[in-house]
């Protein structure tokens, strides 16, 4: 991920954050934090990228994905699980319960949702699926992907030239100890979850 962005810059950067946003699994924290290092040392260019630059197509690519996730879960949410409810683990009850939460917490979820990691990927496919107001959902997703953006890129940016030699190194060390976190607990939930679906079909 980090030698695209290094090779494609700008345009690297964001389409990785349109994906991002859009529930593909790829580590927001890496690739801003690396677009703002990337703005001390020159990239495939032959020279650095500009920090307010790399901060408003990450903000943009963010928003840009969202938009596209909440409009599938808007439009395609419930179509889904009456074709693939049993494959994706979802029921019409968690629908309703997403809708029932979004009525009471949604703009905090969505705003709160966007600074914490794996959550911001996700969040927008049950906004839309709740079908939560389009420009409020808009305007809180810019906010929120703001801060997030924003934030990684000026711990990039600090980094600098250390980025190679240091942060690159430990994100290397501790990549696959986390994947492998991540993967076991994934196949925990869907185990879990695979066992309640079945239960609610049968009832």
């Amino acid at each position: 991920m980090q030698s695209f962005i290094h090779h494609y810059g700008y345009a690297g950067l964001f389409l990785v954050a349109i994906l991002e946003s859009m529930c593909v699994p790829i580590p927001s924290e890496v690739t801003f934090a690396f677009g703002g290092a990337l703005c001390t040392t020159a990239v495939a260019t032959g020279k650095p990228l500009n920090i307010g630059v790399v901060i408003l197509l990450g903000v943009l690519g963010s928003v840009v994905g969202s938009i596209i996730a909440y409009e599938v879960g808007r439009s395609a949410g419930r179509a889904i699980v009456d074709k693939w409810g049993k494959w994706v683990l979802l029921t019409h009850k968690d629908l309703d319960t997403a809708e029932l939460w979004f009525d009471k917490y949604g703009s905090v979820s969505v705003l709160v949702g966007r600074v914490i990691p794996i959550v911001r990927s996700v969040i927008s496919l049950p906004a839309g699926v709740a079908e939560m107001k389009r420009g409020r959902f808009i305007v809180l997703t810019t906010v929120g992907s703001a801060v997030w953006v924003s934030l990684l890129t000026g711990l990039g940016y600090a980094a600098g030239a250390n980025w190679n030699s240091h942060v690159a190194k430990y994100f290397h060390y501790v990549q696959w100890p986390v994947v492998a976190i991540v993967v076991l607990l994934l196949v925990y939930g869907y185990r879990r979850r695979f066992k309640t679906v079945r239960a609610q079909q049968s009832n």
